[in-house]
């Protein structure tokens, strides 16, 4: 018997520690539900950046909605900002980007996004979140009456989604779930 401890006792850790590993992998289901959540966050982003930036949004409506969208990021994110009329890119944190959409100084803003899609799958990172990226196109239109402008282009972005286990106390119990926050927001390209 005791020449068979060792064997049980390697059996016994190769097995937890395969048991682990596949713990901390994402299960094709769990990452079709991670995949959806992704999405949708982005499409509530693609909401509220509309309900900030039309003129028709009263401030408190504005700053409440800012408030919601601003959960939706990790810590630190940029958003990119360009323009047809020069070739440079301005990145600022969220917040901010926000609070400068909501001044633009059109009468109307009408901002669109469309063709929502992954273009890079989650990959693994060595401090265990995933990370991926997913594409945007946004139409921007902007209009004044007094002043005569008229203003449109079309940018595609890329944000990056960050993808990790956290924890939180439900009636005494620890139960840890996957969440998906979303990072920078890359100008790709900008067009008329």
């Amino acid at each position: 018997m005791k020449k068979y401890i060792p064997s049980l006792l390697v059996f016994f850790l190769a097995t937890a520690i395969s048991v682990f590993a596949q713990d901390e992998n994402i299960s094709p289901q769990r990452k079709q539900a991670i995949d959806s959540l992704a999405l949708e966050k982005v499409k509530d982003l693609s909401k509220y950046i509309s309900i900030i930036g039309s003129k028709e949004t009263q401030f408190s409506e504005a700053t409440r909605v800012m408030d919601r969208a601003e959960e939706l990021f990790a810590p630190d994110a940029e958003m990119g900002v360009s323009s047809i009329n020069t070739n440079e890119i301005a990145y600022y944190k969220i917040r901010r980007y926000f609070e400068r959409l909501m001044a633009l100084n059109y009468d109307r803003v009408n901002i669109s996004w469309y063709d929502i899609h992954y273009i890079s799958d989650l990959e693994r990172q060595p401090d265990g979140r995933y990370v991926g990226v997913i594409t945007i196109y946004q139409r921007f239109e902007g209009t004044s009456q007094e002043a005569g402008l008229n203003y449109r282009d079309t940018t595609k972005k890329d944000i990056t989604i960050y993808v990790e286990k956290k924890q939180t106390q439900i009636s005494g119990r620890t139960i840890e779930f996957w969440d998906v926050l979303l990072g920078d927001v890359r100008v790709t390209e900008t067009s008329a």
